[in-house]
């Protein structure tokens, strides 16, 4: 076919999302088309689609046509079927969509190649699956290393004929021979049997590059970057590697280097023009809850059910018949901007896994950003708060004059989430719930460092490097801002040219993805199988089906994300009012009084040690100049103690204190009364533009919105608009102006009251915990950190200053995990845990505390060791237990003349000879013990 002789489209094309091979990011590769004069471009990423929205989106914006296709690994067994054909590597092809069915044919053969995967987590497909699927699909056959040119260098021509015409039989019109010419000698070995074979079964040819990286210069970083991934040495000579003309290469040097062969490249854009399809975005697409009442829509299930919810919440309140009217009205007003943006079946959705945790015994999060702010909400029980006491406003959730999806982040007990998310498998289908992939970047430190390891530097130089790169998770730096910025490492650069060399490699492969995997929170729910919907991936180590788009780009895809977060806090309650239980005493944690004085005495002090939120130092320091009596002050705390705010922390102080203050203009004194006249919380933007300006809530929203963007355009905008209506309600243009100021300046760090609500009642909780009942509290902390040495440390110090005793591992007496009992003064104590002796594991200790409980308390050593199974615990386990002091009780000798020790429900009070310490004084920590934290040494087996 006749073609413009400086034509050519790039089909095998690897991006970033190539993880760990390829070196072009994925947002990039439309640009480098677009210079390159190319009509379109393919993206052929490694068994995966990762990126196909985001290349087709930035196709798009480019100009260029996309090419959805992707590099699929095909089973040995394909072509051979000898045994041992199917442990060997398999075999790239490559496959481009042609059309609609084409795509998700190539959606199901990548999502199939990872569900299928082995133990070594290698996706892979067999003949048949991609026989299956061919439909709409163009097939390349992949160039010298794909199956066909294998079989011709292995001497096997005769199974590579056969392979090649089952392939022809499957896509038939659809099946090309790639060609590869990088310069080496297999290539120039096989091309003439390929090109042998494409003639017999009149097949057509394609030139290709295989391309991993931009540019030619670019050879060295990528060659670093495959060390990388292989944990080697770019001085190695026997490791993976590419050659140097791998690279993007424009359309004239594609034709120059296949001048011989001019179809080769006409048929680039042959099949280019046949590939018309690309991955689109979607509208939000729910799936049917379950929970929807017989004869009824969603919306109509979700009204019952709040007003049903919102009459026991008032119940509870004891809320008289004015306040139930305005809760009402609330309500209705809500359920019907709910019923309007069509989002009745993502709160019943969220509503029926909120509601089977809680009566599962599950705890769950009071609330979590604005959705806290909504009355429909708490009415369902998703939130714990009362938004209309607090003054929480709906639209910072839901605005009606802003169609987005709603997004509850919702806590979850850390120990216990999993098991919502498997309610939610089993509800909808373990088919159509996934969690979402995150992929993990190169990111500056990190560069340098691996750079500095492939090129064979000193350890400590690339150390002295990396450490003058600042480290800011919340907003990283770049190499090239941190050298910028740094004169020292200008200086290096200079002077010494390994350096010079180890500082442009790690730029170049700065912000390539490395790894994948899970997102921690994410989750969605499709209304069809997700493998008709995205194309999926699975770790090899789970279950769980995980989509192949990652967060921004799974919700374009139609899906709705759901967060589950875990929350350490919440278990530390949890397991807090269970030992409390343990001892007769009830708590409903959810309706302890918010006005509690023992609780704020406390944190008046700054005694706040394993407090949530509040146990950094400055925190203290600040609730302590803060003197915080009432809750709104928590709340307060939260918001301001952050970089920005926090500056408005001792004008904040001095104004609770008494020192007078002015309100910008007496319409708003009654907004900023709650935080002393200083603006704190986003509601408060929201509710002056209601006031002065005339806003409507949800156009205030708008406003909150654009001063948090400071888009230029819309801030003259809305300046004109707020000045306009509040002029026109009396106030003048010059003070509106300044008001107006006030607000975009507050913008810069105005924070979410809904959530410092939610989250201070969090802390609260916790804190009222600790202020009255320490012992449980701390307890129930110490288990959760058992296995962290520094944390736990710190637990027992704690103990020690507020007069609680720890006592220590005992056989007889601990449990796994921490416990509480009485000590020998008779008053309450915390008993060593033996999961927290370091090296013996918690699941050996639950086994240990099993078999004890079965026939009671240990009598002896003797007694242990025919009891406890051999197979139970190691030798290393029982010395480690020893050398904490936990068999002492056991021994004979230890006891005291007339003391009580077997069955005793008292810890032995007796001392032994020497400077032995006695087993149940509380714990001291001394370097080199067994225990995490662990007690001081006894003799017992360690000694014997």
């Amino acid at each position: 076919m006749a073609a413009d002789p400086a034509s050519f489209v790039h089909l095998h094309v690897h991006s970033s999302y190539s993880l760990s091979e390829g070196a072009i990011k994925a947002e990039k590769l439309p640009g480098l088309a677009r210079e390159a004069g190319m009509p379109a471009v393919a993206l052929t990423d490694t068994a995966n689609l990762f990126g196909a929205l985001e290349f087709a989106q930035g196709a798009a914006g480019k100009g260029v046509q996309p090419i959805m296709g992707c590099q699929l690994w095909l089973s040995r067994s394909a072509a051979d079927e000898r045994p041992e054909a199917e442990r060997q590597a398999p075999d790239p092809v490559v496959a481009l969509a042609m059309d609609a069915r084409g795509l998700d044919n190539l959606q199901r053969l990548s999502s199939r190649s990872f569900l299928a995967a082995d133990a070594s987590g290698k996706p892979c497909l067999k003949l048949g699956t991609l026989q299956d699927h061919a439909a709409g699909l163009i097939l390349l056959t992949g160039g010298t290393t794909g199956p066909i040119a294998r079989l011709l260098l292995e001497g096997r021509r005769d199974p590579a004929a056969r392979l090649l015409a089952q392939l022809k039989e499957a896509f038939p019109d659809r099946l090309a021979m790639e060609l590869h010419r990088h310069g080496l000698d297999t290539e120039r070995l096989v091309e003439p049997a390929l090109l042998a074979l494409a003639d017999e079964q009149a097949l057509p040819i394609v030139a290709a590059n295989d391309v991993y990286f931009a540019t030619a210069a670019m050879h060295e970083a990528h060659d670093a970057l495959l060390c990388i991934a292989e944990s080697r040495m770019l001085a190695e000579p026997d490791r993976r590697r590419v050659t140097p003309e791998h690279w993007f290469k424009p359309p004239a040097a594609m034709r120059a280097l296949f001048a011989d062969l001019p179809e080769a490249c006409d048929n680039t854009l042959a099949i280019a023009r046949r590939c018309a399809v690309m991955v689109e975005t979607k509208k939000p697409a729910l799936p049917l809850c379950p929970k929807v009442q017989p004869g009824m829509t969603e919306a109509e299930t979700v009204q019952d059910m709040a007003r049903r919810g919102l009459d026991l919440r008032l119940d509870a309140m004891g809320a008289d018949a004015a306040a139930r009217e305005t809760y009402h009205q609330r309500l209705v007003y809500e359920l019907g901007v709910i019923e309007k943006m069509g989002f009745s079946g993502y709160f019943l959705i969220v509503a029926d896994f909120i509601q089977w945790a809680k009566q599962h015994g599950i705890p769950v999060g009071p609330g979590r950003g604005s959705g806290a702010g909504s009355v429909a909400a708490w009415a369902l029980t998703i939130t714990d708060l009362d938004p209309m006491r607090f003054g929480l406003l709906f639209e910072r959730f839901l605005n009606p004059e802003r169609v987005s999806m709603p997004d509850f982040d919702i806590d979850f007990c850390q120990d216990r989430r999993d098991e919502v998310i498997n309610y939610v498998r089993d509800e909808y289908g373990h088919d159509r719930v996934a969690q979402i992939i995150t992929f993990g970047k190169l990111q500056a430190k990190a560069a340098v460092r691996d750079c500095g390891r492939v090129l064979g530097m000193p350890y400590g130089q690339v150390d002295r490097i990396a450490s003058l790169i600042p480290f800011n998770p919340a907003k990283p730096v770049t190499l090239q801002q941190a050298i910028d910025g740094e004169p020292r490492l200008q200086q290096m650069q200079r002077e010494d040219e390994t350096v010079h060399r180890l500082l442009d490699i790690a730029n170049q492969l700065e912000g390539l993805y490395r790894n994948a995997s899970t997102h921690a929170a994410g989750v969605v729910i499709g209304q069809a199988p997700l493998i008709d919907i995205v194309p999926l991936y699975r770790d090899p180590r789970s279950e769980m089906l995980i989509t192949q788009y990652s967060m921004k780009y799974v919700e374009q895809a139609s899906l709705v994300k759901f967060d589950f977060l875990g929350l350490k806090t919440l278990t530390v309650i949890q397991q807090a009012l269970a030992i409390l239980r343990g001892q007769g005493i009830e708590i409903d944690i959810d309706r302890i009084p918010l006005d509690d004085e023992a609780t704020y005495a406390m944190l008046r002090k700054g005694d706040a040690a394993g407090v949530f939120q509040f146990e950094g130092q400055g925190m203290r320091d600040c609730l302590r100049q803060m003197k915080v009596d009432r809750f709104e002050d928590l709340v307060a705390a939260v918001a301001l103690y952050r970089p920005g705010p926090m500056a408005n922390i001792p004008a904040y102080c001095a104004r609770k204190h008494g020192e007078p203050w002015d309100s910008p203009h007496p319409k708003i004194h009654h907004i900023l009364a709650e935080t002393n006249g200083i603006m704190v919380y986003q509601e408060q933007v929201m509710q002056i533009a209601q006031e002065l300006a005339g806003y409507s809530l949800g156009a205030a929203d708008l406003l909150r919105r654009a001063m948090g963007k400071k888009i230029r355009k819309e801030m003259e905008q809305q300046r004109e608009i707020f000045t306009r209506g509040a002029t026109e309600r009396g106030v003048e243009a010059a003070k509106a102006g300044e008001i107006f100021d006030l607000m975009e300046k507050f913008a810069d760090y105005g924070f979410n009251k809904s959530h410092a609500a939610a989250y201070a009642l969090v802390s609260y909780q916790t804190a009222w915990l600790k202020a009255n009942h320490p012992v449980a509290f701390l307890a129930a902390s110490m288990t959760l950190d058992l296995d962290k040495t520094e944390k736990l440390s710190g637990h027992m110090q704690e103990a020690s200053r507020l007069g609680i005793a720890v006592l220590p591992p005992d056989v007889n007496h601990s449990g796994a995990e921490f416990l509480t009992e009485q000590g020998p003064d008779g008053q309450p104590a915390i008993r060593f845990a033996l999961a927290a002796v370091k090296r013996v594991g918690a699941a050996a200790m639950r086994d240990l505390v099993a078999a004890r409980d079965a026939s009671g308390p240990f009598a002896s050593i003797a007694d242990f060791a025919a009891r406890v199974e051999p197979r139970l615990l190691n030798k290393m386990q029982i010395e480690n237990l020893a050398k904490a002091g936990a068999f002492d009780r056991l021994e004979p000798e230890s006891r005291p003349a007339g003391g009580r020790c077997r069955g005793d429900p008292a810890p032995c009070s007796g001392q032994r000879g020497g400077s032995r310490q006695r087993p149940d004084r509380p714990v001291r920590r001394r370097r080199g013990q067994a225990g995490a934290a662990a007690p001081a040494r006894s003799s017992g087996l360690a000694a014997a």
